[in-house]
């Protein structure tokens, strides 16, 4: 129990330590774009003209469709599913728990973890 105790004291620590990283979402369609070129200069210094091709597509598609209502949807959405994710893995954890099996425990603070991890950078924390 006393492992269980620390492990759980350590996942608030992991998790912001992992969200401090996290890349935030683009909040705007220009945003989205100059991101987009960015990475279409790293494609051209890199002399990948298959990434260049699939990227200046990209650019052209968000120009055309586009819109920063329906860019926060889609953010939205994705933070929306990724809160449902935790909530499913903390409840997994409480069942571990109850049931005292210790490897079980483990692997569920470590799925509770990752998708925490995956909300955070979702959010854009």
């Amino acid at each position: 129990m006393k492992i269980t105790l620390s492990a759980l004291t350590l996942v608030p620590a992991l998790l912001f330590t992992t969200a401090a990283f996290a890349a935030p979402q683009p909040e705007s369609c220009v945003t989205k774009q100059q991101e987009i070129q960015k990475q279409i200069g790293e494609a051209r210094a890199h002399n990948n003209q298959n990434r260049i091709d699939g990227l200046e597509k990209a650019l052209r598609e968000n120009k055309a469709h586009c819109t920063d209502a329906g860019l926060k949807a889609e953010n939205q959405k994705r933070v929306d599913e990724k809160r449902e994710k935790v909530a499913e893995r903390e409840q997994e954890l409480k069942e571990a728990l109850a049931k005292g099996d210790h490897e079980k425990i483990l692997r569920k603070q470590q799925k509770l973890e990752e998708a925490t991890s995956e909300l955070k950078e979702a959010e854009g924390h």
